[in-house]
Formats: C-alpha cells, sequence, structure tokens
C-alpha cells in the first residue's frame, strides 16, 4: 500500500509542535504540500526546518496567525483560498479543577478547541464539494469519550468534535468529502515532556519511562500500557487523509492504545 498525495494542498492548524508538526511531516512524506501554521514567527520557521531536515524534498508553507481568533482565520484564507486536506488539530489544555474554571476559561477553551474548526471546515469544504473531493480531521481525544475528572472543560470540547465532525460528515453525504475525527489518548509531546519535567527530576526516570509510568497510573485501562509516539498518531491521520480511505467517513477513530474500554468508541 502507497500513499500518495501529490498535487494535494494540506492545511493543518496547530502544525508547529506535537502531533500537528508530526502530522504535517508524515504528509510531507506522501507527497503533499503542507501549509504550516502557529502563533510564533520563530516557531513556525523551527517546525519548517525540522521537516525539512527529515523530508529534504517536502513542499512546505507557513503562516503566522491565531487561529483560535476570526481575525487569524481571515488572514490564513487570504493566504490559502483553498485547499484539499483539513486537519483541525488545534488545541489547548490544562487541568484546571472544575470549580476553579470561571466562564472565560470554558469560553477560551471552546474558542479554540471548537470554534476553531468549525470556522476552518466552513470557509474549505465548499470548495472540496465543488470539486468532488476532499478530507477533513478533527483531532479530538480519547478524553472526548471518557471525560477526565481534571480536565472537565477540555474533555467536553473534544466530544464537541466528535458531533461535529459526525454531523458534518453526514451533511456531506454523496458529495466526496469525508469527514472524520481521530482520537489520540497519551502521547509522547512535548507538551507532555514539559508536564511530566518535575516528576522525572524526582523519580530519576528519563522522561519517557516517568510518560510510561504516567500512563500505567492515570490511565490504566491502556492496553500497550505506554504513550504513543507522535509518528503513530500522524500515520493514522495520513491514511484517512489519502484517497485510500474512501469508505471511512463519519467515524471517530482511536490511537489511544486502548484506553477506552469499550467494544465501540
Amino acid at each position: 500500500m502507497k500513499i500518495d498525495l501529490s498535487g494535494k494542498l494540506a492545511i493543518v492548524s496547530g502544525s508547529t509542535a506535537g502531533i500537528g508538526l508530526g502530522i504535517s511531516q508524515s504528509l510531507a512524506e506522501s507527497g503533499a504540500t503542507v501549509v504550516v501554521i502557529g502563533r510564533d514567527t520563530a516557531k513556525v520557521e523551527q517546525a519548517l526546518a525540522s521537516i525539512r531536515e527529515k523530508v529534504p524534498a517536502a513542499q512546505l508553507r507557513g503562516l503566522t496567525a491565531d487561529l483560535g481568533t476570526a481575525e487569524g482565520a481571515a488572514k490564513l484564507f487570504a493566504a490559502e483560498p483553498k485547499a484539499d486536506i483539513l486537519v483541525n488539530n488545534l488545541g489547548i489544555y490544562n487541568d484546571v479543577d472544575f470549580f476553579e474554571a470561571a466562564d472565560s476559561e470554558w469560553t477560551r477553551f471552546y474558542e479554540v478547541n471548537v470554534i476553531s474548526g468549525v470556522r476552518l471546515a466552513r470557509h474549505y469544504v465548499p470548495a472540496m464539494v465543488e470539486q468532488g473531493w476532499g478530507r477533513v480531521i478533527f483531532l479530538s481525544s480519547e478524553s472526548g469519550v471518557a471525560t477526565p475528572a481534571d480536565m472537565i472543560n477540555y474533555g467536553v470540547t473534544k466530544s464537541a468534535n466528535l458531533a461535529v465532525s459526525h454531523g458534518l460528515a453526514k451533511r456531506l453525504a454523496g458529495t466526496g468529502v469525508t469527514v472524520n475525527a481521530i482520537l489520540p489518548g497519551p502521547t509522547f509531546t512535548d507538551g507532555l515532556e514539559l508536564m511530566l519535567k518535575d516528576a522525572a527530576a524526582e523519580s530519576g526516570r528519563s522522561l519517557r519511562d516517568e510518560a510510561d509510568a504516567f500512563v500505567q497510573k492515570a490511565r490504566p485501562t491502556s492496553i500497550i500500557q505506554r504513550v504513543a509516539d507522535v509518528e503513530e498518531v500522524a500515520h493514522l491521520v495520513t491514511y484517512i487523509a489519502s484517497p485510500l480511505s474512501s469508505a471511512t467517513t463519519g467515524a471517530a477513530l482511536r490511537v489511544d492504545g486502548g484506553v477506552v474500554d469499550s467494544l465501540t468508541i
């Protein structure tokens, strides 16, 4: 099986680090032209350099914009009016307690984690429908199915990603445009490393070993009993972004290591 995305333009929101960067690299490896987007110009340039180091022939474009705002989205639309593949990866998280999360924090999470993807899909999908082909992918989370007690606002937004993607897939029935959600579990990103830095220093374990121990303690239902690598998530996204996945739409596809203990999602 060969995934060939030559001639396809992919937009990946929140793509200067973590899973978004991994997805951008994987799509570039498969021949897509990838638009890398972040709020900080230096980080955008670093991401582009990182991908080019591993994929010298990568076709890349960079853009500095805050896609959590309407103004940032408008800047993207002006620079990149059309796309064949849209990966709504942008997201924020924290572990604020339910009783300490103010209205403003709920609104901030909803704007960034939900509305940003809605806004981008609303702009890019009509042209996909017109050409009879397109891929829209929302990065949800296992937290969208099993809401964590210490991240309720985050879990709610990830549940919303599932609802939007499933409903939009039905809205686009028969158009040749598919819409799916990806549900990563704990993944070894720079964000997770930062979160576990103090714990690793205290335990004397490597960051990777600390991350695996975190999974075993905080997500004991994990079947793989470790964190996933970014590449393991990115490979699933790349397949779903390809012509090979034409019969997969309206789906919630788990790459959570079996954390969600269910026969369905």
